[in-house]
């Protein structure tokens, strides 16, 4: 089968960045699905795998960790679906990736593509809609008040792939109003249409910022990338008893500044549960069925600006590079082999 994957970890400018390469076939057991990939999204977990990790001696590896494509096989435990099922998913880290013809993944883990969406539009959607979603109603648990403060959650990064679907939720399914982040009147604009009722520049400092809404401290903050840039202020302008939650990857958290108020920290990593095969796995089968049908119902839409095709090494080099560059909003996605 079609692959693009690489040898050894690096920068994206080098010819060996990523290879087109051939790849036997997988075969299905137990709870596994074979899919026929058919859409991929490039997500910043890519970029940061590709640079620094290596595969086994002699071996390949394959990123991807966002997929649409149907069911070719399925294996005898496998109960929720059958081949033909049109599906959608993250899959997890410690496996191959969907930068192949053919994926195997855990049922647990995999959804019902949206049906109101193209292969392209569903594939924007899986790992960033389950990290947002874990993250705001597992970590954060954003429908439980914080006494006294204001009934707010500052999104930090409102434009990129994981801010663009947070603001959906939010709004789709709580009465929470979000103060997105984001520089450019681009990102701006794009964060109001997705359904921000603020947004404020955080080339700025985001407590001056935020307060000058005058709505109060809000009860949440989720820093979806520049953490370390921002914790002061996150610090000075949440409510105190509020939530604070991350994503990103800072050199160093100290977070000694949050006891005074009382702030709870809570990290997300949407991979956690497939690959530590928590008890509640399936629970991320549960999200992407549940986003397909707030999809289906209007509620929410795909986060996607921007496709390339076909799914190979040149149009991967290049996705990786924008996503390098700082200057995404949204997903790109790559579809077909």
């Amino acid at each position: 089968m079609k692959a693009i994957g690489y040898k050894a970890p690096g920068e994206i400018d080098r010819a060996d960045a990523l290879e087109d390469i051939e790849l036997p076939r997988p075969s299905p057991t137990g709870r596994d699905l074979l899919v026929a990939v058919e859409a991929v999204s490039v997500n910043p977990v890519d970029t940061k795998v590709r640079r620094s990790a290596a595969p086994a001696e002699g071996e390949w590896k394959v990123l991807g960790w966002d997929a649409v494509g149907h069911v070719v096989e399925a294996g005898e435990g496998v109960t929720g679906f059958k081949p033909g099922d049109e599906v959608f998913y993250a899959g997890s880290i410690n496996r191959p990736g969907s930068n192949s013809e053919f994926q195997l993944v855990d049922e647990r883990i995999v959804g019902p593509k949206p049906t109101s969406l193209s292969k392209a539009e569903a594939a924007a959607l899986p790992l960033t809609a389950l990290t947002a979603w874990e993250m705001l109603f597992d970590r954060l648990d954003i429908r439980k008040a914080v006494p006294g403060a204001a009934n707010a959650i500052l999104i930090v990064g409102g434009a990129g792939g994981v801010g663009s679907i947070a603001i959906q939720l939010v709004r789709a399914l709580t009465d929470l109003t979000v103060i997105a982040t984001a520089s450019r009147p681009e990102t701006q604009d794009w964060a109001r249409e997705l359904g921000a009722h603020h947004v404020v520049d955080h080339t700025k400092p985001l407590a001056k910022e935020v307060a000058a809404l005058g709505i109060g401290a809000p009860a949440f903050a989720f820093s979806t990338h520049g953490t370390h840039h921002h914790l002061k202020d996150i610090v000075e302008l949440i409510a105190p008893q509020g939530r604070f939650g991350l994503i990103d990857d800072p050199d160093s958290l100290d977070v000694m500044p949050f006891k005074r108020k009382a702030i709870s920290i809570h990290w997300e990593l949407m991979f956690t549960r497939p690959v530590f095969q928590t008890p509640d796995m399936d629970e991320q089968g549960r999200i992407l069925a549940e986003v397909a049908k707030l999809v289906d119902d209007g509620r929410i839409r795909t986060t996607l600006t921007k496709t390339l095709k076909p799914i190979n090494a040149a149009n991967l080099r290049q996705a990786h590079a924008f996503l390098e560059s700082g200057k995404a909003r949204g997903k790109v996605v790559l579809e077909g082999f």
